[in-house]
């Protein structure tokens, strides 16, 4: 199928970036989104032009690096109605011949453009550096049954966990908050014994250097939860925000 893609193209953060027009003739509906890109690039190349610069990685939906706006939505949209996608595990087959797709990066103050559909996602790792951790001393792996979990303690943290960092709720969010990432990230550890002695101190940190990255507030639209392709669930949010009232109560400051 023939398609026109709208390509937003920037060299660096500091220069004005603008969208370009390229047209595709034979676009195999099996193929994937980023495949497609390649077929582009490809053709790019080969007419002595620059390729597009996107980020991609595993392209199995598990690393989180694929990050596209595409068509106003962060992850694209499956017309097959298959929830929780990555943009790398959505296929040509959602699109129609003759459409014209448009394809931006993430859109926020805490993802400054690197270069076309690339952003700089060092913003996360500094939050999870504030806090995603835990002191324990190191040595041989302990017992798997010495720290006795709750079953639904356990499966609490294992949804959290499944956090890829992907960046889609920051994209999708109207404020560009990252409240959904950073109650994930804190959210797998505040829910298991080992996390407990350091748990209003972590959201406290994570919380300031979210604030320091310059994301916005959350004010429950729900968008982020809308796009998550691991549906990571608001209810992390509102966990992060009784812990932070708590931590205030106990005059636990930042220490970041």
């Amino acid at each position: 199928m023939k398609l026109t893609l709208r390509v937003w193209r920037q060299k660096n953060s500091n220069t004005q970036g603008q969208l370009e027009d390229h047209q595709l003739d034979d676009v195999s509906p099996d193929s994937s989104f980023l495949e497609m890109i390649d077929d582009l690039n490809e053709k790019l190349t080969n007419e002595g032009k620059e390729p597009i610069a996107f980020d991609h990685d595993c392209r199995e939906g598990i690393c989180g690096m694929c990050s596209l706006v595409v068509n106003g939505v962060a992850h694209g949209q499956d017309r097959e109605l298959i929830k929780a996608v990555t943009i790398c595990q959505l296929h040509m087959r959602n699109f129609h011949g003759g459409e014209t797709i448009v394809l931006e990066p993430w859109r926020a103050k805490g993802f400054p453009i690197l270069k076309d559909l690339i952003v700089d996602r060092g913003a996360f790792d500094r939050i999870i550096q504030a806090g995603g951790f835990i002191s324990v001393g190191t040595g041989s792996a302990p017992d798997a049954n010495a720290s006795p979990i709750p079953k639904k303690n356990a499966d609490i943290a294992m949804d959290a966990a499944a956090c890829i960092g992907c960046g889609a709720c920051v994209a999708a969010c109207p404020n560009a908050s990252a409240m959904l990432f950073t109650s994930a990230k804190m959210g797998n550890l505040n829910h298991l014994p080992q996390g407990q002695t350091e748990r209003y101190q972590r959201v406290v940190n994570m919380v300031t250097q979210m604030d320091k990255e310059g994301f916005g507030a959350c004010t429950n639209m729900g968008e982020c939860e809308a796009v998550c392709p691991k549906e990571i669930n608001l209810d992390f949010i509102a966990q992060m925000n009784k812990d932070l009232i708590t931590a205030a109560l106990k005059g636990i400051g930042p220490t970041v």
